[in-house]
């Protein structure tokens, strides 16, 4: 029995896996010990996000799927950074939209790019797929908020699965659903009436749907106090992933000529 390692310490289930009644430390370490004896040290964690972005708007079309997400970095009502792309070109498969705490995006992200780079260097052919990131994003969101550490975001991902256009939503606590419109942040109550009721008059081809999602951002911007004009805008089809250079919004406050400026 000696391969099953110490019945005080026993072996992990895999390399880097957790142990037997041990916790399990994303993105892959293992605390040693059972439950209620591990050795890392407890730590207090900030319990809300600093620099937070808006909405994230993902439509699909008869042939893929379109994201919109705009670049304000927002420290509490300050809009403080004004250049933070939240758009992500994961593969040629996968399209990739994050709502939410800007430095928690970065540190997955960081993480994705370099499991796509891995996934690269084994050369087999194979590339992720939306749904494999999709199902991996809701086990890591659901993990960190088990630790009483979640990832605040929500992501959108989009993508290309066996020919069929393929669109989700998670959150950051690993509650997962998949629709043809999504909507996050302010969004789901300012742009979902203008997504579904575009989609109810019938499939809309690549330009309608990214004119669509112009006018949501459009529409985000007069709404919604931690929104920005400027916006990028992502496509992906079966022909691969475009993620345009980010562009400023045309706005017209003229339209609000029933409010007095004193």
């Amino acid at each position: 029995m000696a391969f099953m390692g110490d019945m005080i310490n026993p072996l992990p289930f895999w390399q880097n896996g957790p142990a037997p009644a041990a916790f399990y430390n994303f993105p892959g370490n293992s605390s040693n010990g059972p439950i209620g004896q591990s050795t890392q040290d407890f730590k207090a964690h900030s319990a809300n996000p600093i620099t937070t972005t808006t909405t994230v708007i993902g439509l699909k079309f008869d042939k893929g799927c379109v994201i919109a997400a705009d670049t304000l970095g927002s420290y509490g009502s300050l809009a403080r950074f004004r250049d933070c792309p939240r758009v992500l070109k994961v593969n040629d498969l996968i399209l990739l939209g994050s709502g939410g705490d800007y430095a928690d995006y970065q540190y997955l992200r960081d993480i994705i790019e370099q499991k796509i780079i891995d996934e690269q260097c084994i050369g087999d052919g194979l590339q992720l797929k939306p749904k494999s990131l999709y199902c991996w994003l809701t086990r890591v969101l659901y993990n960190k908020r088990s630790k009483m550490d979640p990832l605040w975001n929500n992501y959108v991902v989009a993508g290309i699965q066996d020919g069929e256009p393929f669109l989700g939503a998670v959150d950051k606590l690993g509650t997962a659903y998949e629709d043809a419109t999504i909507a996050t942040g302010m969004g789901a109550y300012m742009a979902t009436p203008l997504l579904r009721d575009a989609l109810e008059k019938g499939p809309l081809d690549e330009e309608s749907a990214k004119a669509l999602a112009r006018k949501c951002m459009e529409v985000l911007f007069y709404r919604d106090a931690r929104s920005f004009p400027r916006y990028q805008l992502g496509v992906v089809t079966a022909d691969g992933v475009i993620v345009e250079d980010p562009v400023e919004l045309k706005h017209d406050w003229t339209l609000a000529h029933m409010i007095q400026m004193k």
